[in-house]
């Protein structure tokens, strides 16, 4: 049989149970969710590329998840915009073609890019928060979800993720737009860099930077994913 035959590109990139649980990495850019009955999972909307069984799709309720993230919501136009998966059967997600990473939290907390975050188990308890901005070098500031909880969650980069080490005496520096997650015990601070507006090239004339101070980590991408805007990768 040839290499390039139907019958083996259909065997090679056909589906596969790899019994991994209720989030499965179908390819390293496709997430496999596997419902049982009554179940469900919170999704990005718009992420579902396939489903097999008996699946139910509901767009996020305007008080869904409280009202005090409907208003922050509103407030800050945050890209969070989820959808309800629930019933039995394979649900498959992707975004963009991105990358895509499955993280188990035992009692732990993450803070992730709202745009990064592909789904999350419901016992997974989430918020929106504000990193507090520099005089008005961001007219809203940089908001961004925090994960908290035992379960998991998928989140998505473009290419491979590269993880630094927070380490107290030794601060990190990130460009917020290449910044996908961090530990929840970081409080990140916002400061800009005017020596580094030549070399930027933004509209604003200065560069904006993420400062983490502490023990802990920080998730980098190797692409500037402007907020606010859908890029490709």
């Amino acid at each position: 049989m040839s290499k390039y035959s139907i019958t083996e590109f259909v065997r090679q990139t056909e589906q596969k149970d790899r019994g991994q649980g209720f989030f499965e990495l179908e390819t390293p850019r496709l997430l496999e969710v596997n419902l049982k009955l009554n179940d469900f999972v919170w999704a990005k909307t718009g992420s579902m590329i396939s489903y097999l069984g008996k699946i139910k799709f509901e767009r996020e309720g305007i008080l869904e998840h409280g009202i005090g993230k409907t208003f922050k919501k509103a407030l800050t136009g945050e890209g969070i915009s989820l959808m309800k998966a629930k019933g039995r059967g394979k649900l498959y997600l992707a975004d963009q073609g991105k990358k895509v990473t499955i993280l188990h939290l035992q009692n732990e907390a993450i803070f992730v890019n709202g745009n990064d975050l592909l789904a999350f188990e419901p016992s997974i308890k989430w918020d929106i928060k504000l990193m507090k901005r520099v005089g008005g070098m961001l007219a809203g500031g940089i908001f961004n979800v925090r994960c908290e909880g035992t379960g998991m969650i998928a989140i998505t980069t473009h290419y491979e993720p590269l993880t630094l080490k927070v380490i107290p005496g030794f601060p990190i520096i990130t460009d917020p737009n290449a910044t996908v997650a961090w530990s929840g015990n970081l409080q990140p601070t916002l400061q800009t860099d005017i020596s580094l507006k030549t070399f930027i090239g933004r509209g604003s004339g200065e560069s904006i930077q993420m400062k983490f101070e502490g023990d802990g980590f920080v998730v980098l991408q190797p692409f500037e994913e402007i907020r606010g805007k859908r890029e490709h990768s």
